[in-house]
């Protein structure tokens, strides 16, 4: 059974000039428990607005979004928050982290709403995800005294916190040296596999994309699978890295 499906979904938005801007176009895609999907493509190709949809936090132009086979259209809102924050752990670009809070007061807010074990030893829970990232001696420090590879850091821990059916992760390894990037892709596989959670990956580095099981390139809207193998080829990169848009689409 799939865990998230997504049937001929679209995306545009009316631009001021009454004319429309298309950025996803008729995409299909089904991602199952313990699937581990990485997509690739040009900077403002719509792979965010790919992720939020994929995440319930978009809705689609037109097309279908379904959660273990429920249309999520069909979800009143306050169903749709609960079920997104129990089974959906969002990796940031941005961080998104609360400023003037300590990075173990924002990895304990996801289970802030929790029930359980997971509400009432949720200091202990989100101090051990901060050890597993490398942080455990940092819990105390306020977020934005951080650098930006802590920050990043501490957005996979509360991220996984929960242990989400589902994992979307948006650059996870960009403000991280190849080292960290690497444990921490580690990491992300380690939780989904111990959960049998989907994890999909949105990023610029073929090394990071090639760790999935399945690789596609959205590219004009459109996302159709890609041949890591022919982009590896192409590249001339001796090291690990981000790979450039040429390389990506060769």
């Amino acid at each position: 059974m799939s865990l998230v499906t997504l049937e001929d979904v679209t995306k545009s938005v009316l631009l001021p000039d009454d004319s429309r801007l298309e950025i996803l176009r008729g995409i299909s895609l089904s991602v199952g428990a313990g699937d581990h999907v990485s997509i690739v493509g040009r900077s403002g190709s719509g792979k965010s607005t790919l992720l939020n949809i994929l995440g319930m936090l978009d809705a689609p132009t037109s097309g279908t979004v379904a959660f273990n086979d429920v249309p999520v259209h069909r979800m009143g809102a306050g169903r749709l928050d609960r079920l997104r924050g129990a089974n959906v752990g969002f990796v940031f670009q941005q961080f998104n982290l609360l400023a003037g809070r300590t990075a173990l007061d924002n990895v304990m807010m996801p289970l802030g709403h929790a029930k359980g074990r997971l509400f009432w030893n949720r200091r202990e829970i989100a101090t051990e995800m901060l050890e597993r990232v490398g942080l455990g001696h940092r819990i105390g420090q306020v977020a934005d005294r951080l650098s930006g590879g802590e920050q990043q850091r501490v957005a996979i821990a509360r991220a996984l916190v929960r242990k989400p059916m589902l994992i979307l992760a948006d650059e996870p390894t960009g403000a991280l040296d190849i080292d960290t990037g690497a444990s921490v892709m580690s990491l992300l596989d380690e939780v989904a596999t111990e959960t049998d959670a989907a994890l999909v990956t949105i990023t610029h580095d073929l090394h990071v994309a090639a760790r999935a099981r399945r690789h596609y390139r959205l590219d004009a809207g459109r996302l159709e699978p890609v041949d890591l193998g022919r982009a590896f080829e192409a590249s001339t990169l001796a090291v690990p890295g981000p790979v450039s848009d040429e390389e990506m689409t060769a």
